[in-house]
């Protein structure tokens, strides 16, 4: 088992977490239940995944709960940008989440990037 604490993606996620529930929590009431709750979910999405690849066994699925927390990660990067369109976020609370989020995205693709090209590495190795 990998330990979740020693990732800078994982850092990087918790800190979107945060962030995404600071924000939100100055949206229109009437978007509760609607943005303000698939935004909260996306970012919670992000560091629960990666704790929960952490856990996994095979790398291969370590990998796939990755994919998955990047998946959230690019959706909540859309819901945050929608929101500044929303005007829910101005142009600067915006822009300071997305270079967090821009940063974990990049991060997190790295990460994702490394174990799949140390895999490709140990497939082109040959059998003995």
């Amino acid at each position: 088992m990998r330990d979740h604490r020693k990732l800078r993606a994982f850092e990087l996620a918790d800190q979107v977490v945060l962030l995404t529930y600071s924000a939100t929590r100055d949206f229109p009431k009437d978007e509760l239940y609607g943005l303000i709750s698939q935004m909260r979910r996306a970012a919670v999405s992000v560091p629960s995944n990666i704790v929960e690849g952490c856990a996994r066994r095979s790398q291969a699925e370590f990998v796939r709960f990755l994919d998955i927390a990047f998946a959230s990660l690019r959706e909540l990067h859309y819901q945050f940008d929608l929101s500044r369109r929303l005007g829910f976020v101005s142009e600067d609370g915006f822009a300071g989440h997305e270079l967090k989020i821009v940063e974990a995205e990049k991060v997190l693709g790295a990460l994702i990037r490394s174990f799949r090209s140390s895999d490709n590495l140990k497939s082109k190795q040959p059998t003995v």
